[in-house]
């Protein structure tokens, strides 16, 4: 490709409104162009990084055993209705009628779809297992686009589907898919980790998320170095702490705390030590009968609530924190001195996390303002509580797995797995005819990656002070070639030619700056765009028979002989 034949648009600056460098160097660098918030048309450079990631993808999932399909954007209301899932998705779900004033949507994701697919043509055990999958432009109405294409409305995804007749296949292609995502993320030459995740909406039983490691990811990841443990921080174990709960030292003692309802104020107005401070949340749950359930939650000063873990307290459900009006009807007091003792327990449920069920002697409210209470103990001071890991996991903890402690890392979710088991396919009545004749509802796995975002979470890994630095698997091109005077020197222009037609028979991926610009210009646009490899042709170098050449990532530039630079270039291209 000639960048004369080329439509190329780079800016010096980047939109007052781009947030994250991704979002930035995109626009700059011509990747993208705004048409509405959240929504972008992929520019031709762009294009060409998105359709490499796209055929690394479609190339993986083939070889995976997965039969590519496409479906349609726009779907039928009914199918989500059936499913139950049309009044739970809530305004993200772009909703509208056709001519005829039925009900459709533009299609977020497509688990009905295929499902309603299968159900029609999938009828014996014999047929079983299968897998489909679709690479396919999805929308989301989100409150709030942003972060350009890491986080738009309107966005490209291979969403896949597989059928079984036993959880135990849908485990083994789980199991594949989980290899074949490894693959496709360390063929596109990103620095990736797999950690375990919650199902989320999606529902379903063992669920994956894929992450390209980031400074400025949006997710919390806990790994531990010393072993494969890794897992979002909303589902990663907080161990219980190892050391029994030391015996009572002390007598429990009412203390006046004026104006401190902060843990961190109370320490310090103490001069205790914060994690010897127990908080308490007072929650909400609201009861199928109608009425409401009130209860406490009890962590550690210095530990945060992982609302998804308390969540999941089978007595508890779903929650919202409690009001300061229903606090005080409930408790006598106001937010930032209430505690656990002398509760009602028949009207309040109390649980636990697993570090405060070991703590002894600590301090906590008083339910009454402008008090607390030191000294307090389980067993003596207040009944044993129900026990809990309701906590975010921080840096230092135990791994889960007993082989070290915990990091936390920042990630961008790129791709995610999941055991559906059989939500949908028992939604839609999706079933199949056994060995014995007897109808059994499919098992289903679902396989998500986020092939636009991908190029966002790539940058975001992958950028300089001079622009993008993309793998080269997915680069725009290969390699430039910027030839010094093209348009006033014959022998530099016959010699960046000849190069260039050698490179594109041996069918490398490269790029002639052919424009009559300067050559800084030339040299800011090709680092801007990301392009691995570089050679400059100059007259002074052609005089010694030699080029220049700069990967994307060198310190300097080296010299490298006429005849050697081909060889040379084919050998950074194959290693990489």
């Amino acid at each position: 490709m000639r960048t004369s034949q080329f439509f190329f648009t780079t800016l010096k600056e980047a939109p007052a409104d781009a947030e994250v460098i991704s979002q930035k160097m995109m626009l700059r660098a011509g990747y993208i162009k705004r048409a509405a918030a959240g929504i972008y048309t992929w520019m031709p450079l762009g294009l060409r990084v998105l359709r490499k990631v796209e055929n690394i993808v479609r190339e993986e999932m083939n070889a995976a055993g997965a039969l590519e399909l496409l479906m349609p954007a726009v779907q039928p209301f009914e199918l989500w209705e059936e499913s139950g899932r049309g009044p739970a998705y809530g305004p993200e779900l772009l909703r509208f009628k056709d001519r005829h004033q039925r009900d459709f949507v533009i299609g977020p994701t497509h688990e009905e779809v295929i499902t309603d697919v299968v159900r029609r043509d999938v009828k014996s055990y014999r047929q079983l297992p299968i897998h489909l999958y679709q690479i396919q432009t999805k929308f989301r109405d989100e409150i709030r686009p942003r972060f350009g294409v890491m986080r738009g409305r309107e966005f490209l995804m291979k969403d896949g589907y597989s059928f079984h007749t036993s959880f135990d296949d849908l485990v083994r292609e789980y199991g594949n898919m989980y290899a074949t995502y490894s693959r496709i993320f360390t063929r596109l030459g990103l620095k990736f980790r797999a950690v375990a995740a919650d199902t989320g909406s999606i529902g379903g039983d063992g669920s994956h998320e894929f992450h390209v490691l980031a400074d400025s990811g949006e997710d919390d990841i806990a790994f531990c170095p010393d072993s494969d443990y890794a897992a979002n921080v909303e589902l990663a174990e907080a161990v219980a702490p190892a050391s029994p709960r030391a015996v009572a030292g002390k007598a429990m003692e009412k203390i006046a705390t004026p104006g401190k309802m902060a843990c961190a104020d109370v320490a310090a107005f103490l001069a205790v030590d914060i994690r010897n401070i127990v908080k308490t949340i007072a929650v909400v749950s609201e009861q199928e009968d109608g009425g409401k359930k009130f209860a406490l939650l009890l962590l550690r000063a210095d530990h945060e609530m992982n609302e998804i873990k308390a969540g999941k307290i089978g007595a508890l459900g779903t929650f919202r924190f409690a009001s300061d009006s229903e606090v005080q009807e409930t408790l006598g007091c106001i937010p930032g001195f209430i505690g656990p003792v002398a509760v009602d327990r028949e009207k309040v449920a109390i649980f636990a996390d697993r570090t405060v069920a070991a703590m002894s002697d600590f301090v906590c409210g008083a339910n009454e303002a402008g008090f607390h209470l030191s000294g307090v103990n389980f067993g003596r001071d207040l009944p044993e509580p129900e026990v809990f890991d309701i906590r975010n996991v921080v840096a230092g903890d135990p791994s889960p797995d007993g082989k070290g402690t915990l990091e936390i890392c920042r990630g961008i979710e790129v791709g995610h797995i999941f055991q559906l088991r059989t939500k949908y396919a028992k939604a839609l009545n999706c079933a199949f005819l056994d060995e014995q004749g007897k109808s059994q509802i499919m098992e289903m796995g679902c396989y998500g990656i986020g092939v636009s975002r991908i190029v966002g979470a790539a940058i975001e890994q992958g950028n300089d002070e001079k622009g993008i630095i993309l793998p080269p698997a997915i680069a725009p091109f290969a390699v430039c070639i910027v030839p010094m005077g093209y348009h006033k020197s014959e022998a530099v222009k016959a010699a960046a030619d000849q190069l260039y037609a050698e490179l594109k028979q041996l069918g490398i991926d490269v790029v002639l700056d052919d424009r009559n610009e300067r050559p800084g210009v030339m040299f800011a646009d090709m680092e801007l765009i990301g392009i691995p490899h570089r050679v400059v042709i100059g007259e002074r170098g052609l005089k010694d028979g030699q080029f220049e050449y700069k990967g994307r990532t060198d310190a300097e530039a080296t010299m490298v002989a006429q005849g050697e630079i081909v060889g040379m270039l084919q050998g950074k291209l194959c290693a990489a």
